[in-house]
């Protein structure tokens, strides 16, 4: 049997030998739920790395022996339950999967939740927030959600789309065990946002139709309010999800306004309040104590070579040029 490597090690929440105590630390995070060994003579061996990303959260979770797990229902969240090797056996509902290595699966929360996972099992879960999904969705189909959402159980992840999409968790793992920019705010609430949109395009489910489908671009008004959210806190983290919320409208419907009415996307506007800030600090007063790396930090500039290139586009000179005037 391969040797899979332990993901998240640097976010461990516990290790233990007893499932009783194992019971109750995975209780902890997820909810209740029953947790017993197939047999009287296995022995667990249990490690639960994890880390929260706003209102995604990433775990590295491995019984070391085979369990069977009764949560009910989940409720709250939506799990993305993906094998790194060995298998599991998935009932939702009335729906059953032979899950591995090429196939996840996402139990639908609001049905009873059934599983078996065998020895040899490693498994890296994506937890998303259901309420914080079900937004993100009304955002890409422009109206409020009739009934939950609800994914086929089975996700096959040798498709384009399904690998894309693992392609993009596996690179936030990765970020986040080398301690990379992930944790900054910003990048964080942007790679939320990528994860679950790229779950509701890559993963067929009771609204896929719906996406894609035309909406009538923002009014004015609302293109003025995320224009002034804009302008009021241009150093905070916003996405177009943010803006959208804030203006009461949908997220293609707010692009598609802001392209008619302003002549750019949402992004290309902050973008632009966040250079016009920079470049009065560099001809302020602020620029004599303060390096330009922190000036363009503290208006939400993350990637100092990026961030120089598009300053010399906007201005046409360098940072640098600006603060010698």
């Amino acid at each position: 049997m391969a040797v899979v490597a332990e993901l998240l090690r640097e976010h461990n929440l516990f290790r233990t030998q007893n499932l009783d105590e194992a019971r109750e630390q995975v209780a902890r995070v997820f909810c209740p739920h029953g947790l017993t060994t197939t047999s009287a003579d296995e022995k667990l061996d249990t490690v639960h790395n994890r880390v929260t990303l706003g209102d995604v959260t990433l775990n590295y979770l491995d019984y070391g022996a085979d369990v069977h797990i009764t949560p009910g229902e989940l409720h709250s969240f939506y799990l993305i339950q993906m094998p790194l090797a060995g298998s599991a056996e998935i009932h939702s509902g009335k729906e059953s999967i032979h899950s591995d290595s090429s196939m996840a699966s996402i139990p639908n929360p609001l049905e009873k939740l059934d599983m078996v996972w065998h020895a040899g099992n490693p498994q890296l879960l994506v937890y998303i927030s259901r309420i914080t999904l079900e937004e993100r969705l009304e955002d890409l189909i422009g109206r409020e959600l009739q009934a939950p959402v609800r994914f086929e159980l089975g996700m096959d992840l040798t498709t384009p789309q399904a690998r894309s999409w693992r392609t993009l968790v596996d690179t936030l793992v990765t970020d986040v065990d080398r301690g990379g920019l992930t944790m900054h705010a910003g990048v964080r609430d942007q790679f939320q946002d990528l994860i679950i949109s790229g779950l509701l395009l890559s993963q067929r489910h009771n609204y896929s139709d719906s996406i894609g489908s035309r909406v009538e671009p923002a009014a004015p008004r609302s293109v003025r309010i995320a224009i002034q959210a804009c302008e009021a806190s241009p150093q905070e983290p916003l996405t177009v999800t943010d803006m959208a919320r804030v203006a009461g409208v949908s997220i293609r419907s707010l692009q598609d306004g802001f392209k008619r009415y302003v002549g750019m996307s949402p992004t290309e506007y902050l973008r632009d309040v966040r250079l016009n800030r920079v470049r009065e600090d560099l001809l302020s007063e602020r620029a004599q104590s303060t390096s330009i790396a922190d000036i363009a930090f503290s208006w939400g500039f993350t990637h100092l070579g990026r961030f120089a290139k598009t300053y010399h586009d906007r201005f046409g000179e360098l940072p640098s040029e600006t603060l010698r005037r």
